[in-house]
């Protein structure tokens, strides 16, 4: 059991602490570690942990998941409420996505190393505080700085996990998501890389429930989309019994089962013609491009009926850039 697990597990009732984990140094001697926030209910139960942020760039989860815990009253939980705001902080204070000490995308790095490259070691110390101590874990995330997005799910099935797909949309359904995306592990026609890492599924592989929840665009707060995860913390802390109160949840989740990448051909200057959360027909545009003479260059098409899932909002562009996420594949999953 890790220092935040063994806080919770403490007998004097109702308590408030925040700490740092440690993980390593800096060669000036300042130290390498995770910032955390534990809440402790006044009567035992189980324990929310918010993870505010894996990469750099994602803000809007980190300023959502400490707003909520400020405002918690230890007193009248019966359970726990922990936030570890940052999983990278030196990406983070970079403000960039990747860990800079090693390039490494760290939401591919868990359960982690504690010998590995520093992303590695972040990984591991996060991990070895959650294990034997969260009931619920959500990874809280953006899309990267040059695109919109409304907010939306991301969600992977463990076979050994326990978890069932139904139980984890029934959390999703309470964050009010525009999709909630499945995703296969193995990244066949999404995303490169050890999707297998990733700290959620991870989780699910340690048998805790987990989900990614994406809170619009990086770099930048948005107030509509911290305050939909407030109430969504709330609502899933209300159903695992921390909190006080009634949950109205909604009966269905659009799931999106495919999705994948709309990319340019030519480099130029991006003019979108729909919005994030439009749902587009089979060769729609989703915008047109120009070159640095003002001279047409292509326009952006999808290849079949979708929903735009996330939109490029910076108009400069190159070959192979990409253009659009968006689902090609979904249904209205019943949750009755």
């Amino acid at each position: 059991m890790g220092i935040i697990g063994e806080f919770l597990a403490g007998r004097d009732g109702a308590a408030r602490r925040h700490g740092e984990i440690a993980v390593g140094s800096m060669s000036s001697g300042m130290a390498v570690a995770l910032p955390y926030v534990a809440v402790r209910g006044a009567r035992p139960g189980k324990t929310l942990w918010l993870h505010g942020q894996v990469h750099g760039d994602e803000i809007n989860g980190m300023v959502a998941a400490l707003r909520f815990a400020a405002r918690l009253d230890s007193q009248s939980m019966q359970g726990n409420v922990v936030v570890t705001p940052t999983g990278n902080p030196h990406a983070l204070d970079s403000r960039r996505k990747r860990n800079p000490y090693d390039d490494l995308d760290l939401d591919q790095c868990y359960p982690g190393n504690p010998r590995g490259l520093i992303s590695e070691r972040l990984a591991h110390a996060l991990m070895n505080e959650i294990r034997g101590t969260a009931d619920w874990l959500i990874n809280l995330h953006t899309m990267n700085a040059l695109f919109d997005s409304k907010p939306y799910a991301v969600y992977k099935l463990h076979p050994d996990s326990g978890v069932s797909e139904a139980g984890l949309l029934r959390a999703i359904a309470l964050f009010e998501p525009h999709v909630a995306c499945r995703m296969d592990v193995g990244g066949k026609g999404e995303l490169p890389g050890n999707i297998a890492g990733a700290l959620d599924y991870q989780c699910l592989a340690a048998g805790i429930p987990a989900f990614m929840l994406e809170l619009g665009g990086g770099s930048r707060y948005e107030a509509a989309n911290v305050a939909l995860a407030e109430r969504g913390f709330e609502r899933l802390a209300i159903q695992m019994g921390i909190l006080e109160g009634a949950v109205d949840a909604a009966r269905k989740v659009r799931r999106v089962t495919r999705r994948g990448w709309v990319t340019f051909d030519r480099g130029g200057l991006f003019v979108p013609q729909v919005q994030a959360g439009d749902t587009v027909s089979v060769g729609a545009a989703l915008g047109t491009s120009m070159d640095i003479h003002g001279n047409a260059l292509e326009e952006i098409c999808v290849p079949g009926d979708g929903i735009v899932i996330g939109l490029r909002r910076d108009p400069v562009v190159h070959t192979g850039e990409r253009a659009a996420f968006v689902g090609y594949e979904w249904d209205s999953f019943d949750l009755a």
